[in-house]
């Protein structure tokens, strides 16, 4: 209920996951990015996914694309293993329809329009939020399909050296190190972690046919190094601030008949001041920048350079408007620049926004309503907004509906990239509705979310004009189904995404979605043993715009188990792939076969 919000509001840092000692995590899990207020999980009108570092460390995943394969309504598309470009379709939208976080700074390619999740190191991530749905009414362009918030990680409590070193196939090595600590008003955290993989054959392409276009049939490599520190300090109860750097490096070998190495950074600064000018009233500050570059060779010889750079602040006001009901307003500003050796026409934009939002708790029933309007530099103002209703009934069955419009602007590649970019292009619109089902019981939690997003405007190549072009209609019906429970004493995790991405102008399916898929997870707890496996079955997809060439069907099966040696000391082992299966998520690039990895963790 919203009548919670105020003492929420007295201990949740702001954007940060909620400072919680080991005493107290009884407490309902705290969530801030659907509503951009700290509200607990199961009072947001939005569907949400966690994943917190426990499950992280559970997973036993090496990267955050395999992390977040399991997530309802989510697809993953992989040029190769590790380190290889990764799109993500949340709800069958396109790859640049997700708004990316991290620590409430917006990150990704102002070019590309994508965020290169392949290279965010998932040892430096303390808490994911996964937001499905529209969310432009609060955040402005990208956020049609969703919000993806990454929080590093936040010390706490007496001084905390932590490290890792692991080791697996295709001679995969793994290493970290940091520490971490605090006291009642401060807390920091420092880390460091790096990667290093000779990789497989990335592709097998065929020259003048498809995928990398070129046939090199040997190992391509993968390292990383990247290091995470953030600090902050609350001066009293009604005054905090927060910073927080993150920067990962990575080189990356693939093949390619243009270019088959890159160097890339991914970085991003900044800070936040949280303020309560009175009881009722917050008052937050946050300010960034984020750095995503890149530089490609061929055979070691230097061909092109990109550089994106994204300046953004916002300020926002909370009002609580008696117990039940919350305002918020706020301002934002954003400005993208683009450099490096090739020449666009135009090199920087910048974007204004202003919105408000009301939440409200009448007993059993909640409501929020929300309203943006932006002022880009480009494509002038836009207006979007969203309503969302709960009703929860006395045996505390949950119905939801909501309804939610959102734009997004078309990346400097669409528009300018030589020989390929059309200027022409006009801003893409949506407009989704959704109505879900969810119930917390004795036994444990489900829910049933069904939606349709229609798409004006989308955005896709069009082989009519070589060049991006503007889908007038296209139409995205899904369903997901939620299942958590324990029996046997197994925690047992299930999600099953039914999904129809329709290019309305030609009856096309939308490539590299599939209809149907399914995600089981199970994981138990034998003291000093804990064992688990997770099973993923994902239908056909098509590869082209055309429908021409089909991606099979594919099922995997990891394995994965855990011995506590001491309270500080653990040693995890896993086999991925178990049976081996030779599958593709994107048409020539392949995906990596058995494999095992087993990890040392020291963790006082």
């Amino acid at each position: 209920m919203q009548c919670r919000f105020l003492t929420t509001m007295a201990t949740v840092p702001l954007f940060a996951f909620p400072t919680l000692s080991s005493a107290d995590t009884t407490l309902p899990t705290v969530v801030v990015t659907a509503e951009r207020v700290a509200q607990t999980a199961d009072e947001s009108l939005a569907s949400i996914t966690i994943i917190d570092r426990q499950q992280i460390n559970q997973s036993q995943a090496q990267s955050l694309p395999e992390l977040l394969r399991g997530v309802p309504g989510l697809s993953l598309s992989n040029n190769g293993g590790f380190g290889k470009t990764t799109s993500l379709f949340l709800r069958g939208t396109e790859s640049d329809h997700v708004l990316v976080l991290i620590d409430g700074i917006k990150v990704g390619s102002a070019t590309l329009g994508t965020t290169a999740f392949q290279d965010i190191p998932i040892t430096q991530i303390e808490r994911i939020e996964i937001v499905r749905g529209p969310r432009s009414s609060l955040y402005g362009s990208e956020a049609i399909g969703g919000v993806i918030q990454i929080f590093t990680r936040k010390g706490d409590g007496k001084l905390k050296p932590n490290f890792s070193v692991g080791a697996g196939s295709d001679n995969t090595y793994q290493a970290t190190l940091g520490i971490s600590g605090g006291s009642n008003q401060s807390w920091f955290s420092a880390n460091l972690s790096g990667m290093d993989t000779e990789g497989f054959n990335s592709c097998t392409g065929e020259p003048n046919v498809g995928g990398c276009f070129t046939d090199e049939p040997d190992d391509d490599a993968y390292q990383n190094l990247s290091g995470q520190l953030r600090a902050g300090y609350r001066f009293t109860n009604h005054a905090e601030i927060d910073i927080h750097w993150l920067r990962s490096e990575g080189e990356s070998d693939f093949d390619g008949s243009f270019q088959n190495q890159s160097e890339s950074m991914q970085q991003v600064l900044g800070a936040g001041f949280r303020l309560l000018p009175t009881d009722n009233w917050t008052l937050s500050l946050k300010a960034g920048r984020s750095w995503d570059e890149s530089d490609n060779f061929k055979d070691g010889v230097f061909s092109t350079r990109f550089e994106t750079q994204r300046d953004s602040v916002w300020l926002q006001n909370d009002v609580a408007v008696g117990e039940n009901h919350l305002l918020v307003l706020g301002i934002d500003y954003q400005n993208d620049k683009v450099s490096g050796t090739t020449l666009y026409p135009v090199t920087s934009r910048d974007n204004k926004g202003v919105f408000g939002q009301y939440l409200g708790d009448f007993v059993q029933q909640n409501v929020q309503v929300s309203l943006r309007s932006d002022d880009n530099a480009q494509f002038g103002k836009h207006t979007t907004g969203s309503f969302a209703w709960g009703y929860t009934f006395d045996n505390k069955l949950r119905f939801t509906a909501s309804y939610g419009t959102a734009f997004k602007a078309p990346t400097f590649n669409e528009l300018y990239f030589p020989n390929f970019g059309n200027p022409n292009l006009n801003p893409e619109k949506s407009q989704s509705v959704e109505i879900g089902l969810s119930a917390t019981t004795s036994w444990g939690r489900w829910a049933i979310n069904s939606y349709q997003t229609d798409i004006d405007n989308l955005i896709a190549y069009d082989a009519s004009l070589f060049a991006p072009g503007n889908i007038n209609s296209s139409r995205i019906r899904g369903l997901e189904a939620i299942l958590e429970t324990r029996l046997a004493q197994w925690d047992i995790s299930a999600n099953l995404t039914l999904l129809d991405p329709s290019n309305q102008d030609n009856d096309k399916v939308l490539p590299r979605r599939a209809k149907k898929a399914l995600y089981i997870s199970l994981d138990r707890q034998l003291n000093p043993f804990s064992v688990g496996t997770s099973l993923q079955a994902v239908g056909k997809r098509y590869d082209d715009a055309a429908n021409r060439r089909e991606l099979d069907a594919y099922i995997t099966m990891d394995l994965r188990a855990g011995y506590q040696i001491t309270k500080a000391w653990q040693v995890q082992a896993r086999i991925s792939n178990l049976f081996d299966k030779d599958y593709e998520t994107a048409a020539f690039y392949n995906q990596a076969g058995r494999d095992f990895f087993i990890t040392l963790h020291y963790q006082p």
